[in-house]
């Protein structure tokens, strides 16, 4: 690992930034310089890191010609008009929004599955959808052994993947129905409070939602799999946190459960939790606050001759988001990438 890193983080007032802050802590990333950057209206609010205060500053041209390196825990919009900014001033962007991800010039990076392409970076690199990331950690491995040919996912996501508005929507939706009076959607378009909402992002013109066809353009940007056939449904759930998958892949080479379990037991960052005999799988509720990406209910897909069917469950935040945007970095870090 490169030492004497100038690093800054755009939005690190914000919930992902937040969790960047905590993450970077725990792994002993080697933070020489701490430049936090929000909101000018959060300007002079104070962020803890290694039990210090930081004030939180603007953005602004100066930051980033002291910093090495930039993570952008913020909207597209706003990573779209001030990355290539940053880039200017030899500082080299992890963005963490969808503006940058199906830019060919930009990698677009799951370090578990395609860490070499950082290395071609022009000053940006792409961190996926939360979704997309913890759905390729889990089929790559089986992907790697047998050629996944079709996959199918249905994902099951909490409500912080709506940020803290999500979260406080929830709460507020379980007050109102235990008090019997009308929740207020400001978040969401139905109440979330005892129900799931088949609806995440906005709907494209092939009936599919922006959130459904980001894992399916996205996928095929990580794996190298052009051809890779894909189909989601996306699906918010009353969840406070840790998205779960259900997965069915197809593969040219016929790979049997127990060969399934064997290789992903080998993979990194995965956690092979499957003994349904004694009620374990993977589960949100014990998922959460962890970067692994644990699955489960690994078994053969009937209605399929090559066929397999996975249970996924990874925080979304974490391993989804912040903790991705680390590995990117401690990657760029080490090998001197900046």
């Amino acid at each position: 690992m490169a030492v004497g890193i100038k690093l800054a983080i755009v939005g690190a007032t914000g919930a992902v930034g937040q969790e960047m802050l905590k993450i970077l802590e725990e792994r002993d990333f080697p933070v020489d310089e701490l430049i936090c950057l929000a909101d000018p209206r959060e300007a002079g609010t104070r962020v803890k890191f290694k039990g210090e205060e930081h004030i939180v500053s603007a953005p602004g041209p100066e930051a980033f010609q002291r910093a090495d390196i930039a993570l952008l825990a913020v909207g597209s919009d706003i990573s779209k008009s001030m990355a290539p900014d940053i880039v200017k001033q030899d500082c080299v962007v992890i963005d963490n929004s969808y503006a940058f991800r199906m830019d060919p010039e930009v990698p677009l990076v799951v370090p578990e599955v395609n860490a070499d392409d950082i290395a071609m970076h022009k000053g940006i690199i792409a961190n996926p959808n939360c979704s997309t990331i913890i759905m390729v950690v889990a089929i790559n491995p089986l992907h790697k052994a047998a050629n996944i040919k079709r996959v199918l996912v249905s994902t099951y996501q909490a409500v912080s993947g709506a940020g803290k508005a999500g979260l406080d929507e929830l709460d507020q939706h379980i007050q109102a129905y235990m008090q019997g009076t009308d929740p207020v959607l400001n978040v969401f378009a139905h109440p979330i409070a005892f129900n799931v909402i088949p609806h995440i992002d906005v709907f494209e013109d092939n009936a599919y939602t922006r959130e459904e066809m980001k894992m399916v353009w996205e996928t095929r940007k990580i794996m190298h799999a052009p051809e890779m056939q894909i189909a989601a449904t996306a699906v918010r759930i009353p969840v406070y946190r840790s998205h779960s998958e259900a997965i069915y892949i197809e593969t040219e080479q016929k790979l049997s459960p127990d060969e399934a379990r064997r290789i992903l037991a080998a993979a990194p960052g995965v956690v092979v939790q499957d003994d349904p005999s004694h009620n374990m799988y993977p589960m949100p509720l014990f998922t959460s606050n962890r970067d692994e990406v644990f699955v489960g209910r690994i078994r053969a897909d009937l209605s399929c001759a090559n066929g397999l069917a996975l249970w996924v469950a990874a925080d979304q935040i974490r391993k989804g988001a912040a903790t991705n945007t680390i590995q990117i970095a401690e990657i760029v870090a080490g090998k001197n990438l900046y």
